[in-house]
């Protein structure tokens, strides 16, 4: 399983009227927890795209349990519990500075050819860098 924490300073323009994180954006936070958490293994979202795969979310669900509130520093926790196949599913949890719960949700993405659209296994290149992480 890989685990990586990523830690977001709740921005005024991020909150409601109720200084509270507006829903939609916890999509671009968990964005960059699966980005970090590509080049915490030492892969680049970036090289797989110049390579032709795109990576669409399929799902997203979400479950706010409190809410984070203006000028928080979250962390948010991601986990790639499952090797990838043709899909690959992150966990995610959202932390307050007082370690409180706030989120948890899950996004799966697939892995795409930008040439035809359609779904396709990892390169093997992605693929070895998660050998370590897994049994086969």
């Amino acid at each position: 399983m890989i685990e990586h924490d990523v830690q977001i300073r709740v921005r005024y323009s991020e909150t409601d009227q109720m200084s509270y994180v507006y829903y939609g954006n916890y999509a671009s936070y968990f964005e960059v927890a699966r980005v970090e958490a590509f080049r915490h293994i030492g892969f680049s979202y970036k090289e797989m795209e110049d390579a032709g795969i795109m990576m669409p979310v399929l799902e997203y669900k979400t479950k706010y349990i409190k809410p984070a509130k203006y000028d928080d520093l979250l962390t948010i926790r991601v986990r790639i519990k499952q090797k990838p196949g043709v899909r690959i599913t992150f966990d995610y949890e959202v932390y307050n500075e007082e370690k409180v719960l706030l989120t948890i949700a899950e996004t799966t993405l697939v892995f795409i050819n930008s040439s035809t659209g359609k779904p396709i296994l990892p390169p093997q290149e992605f693929m070895s860098y998660f050998e370590k992480f897994y049994a086969s």
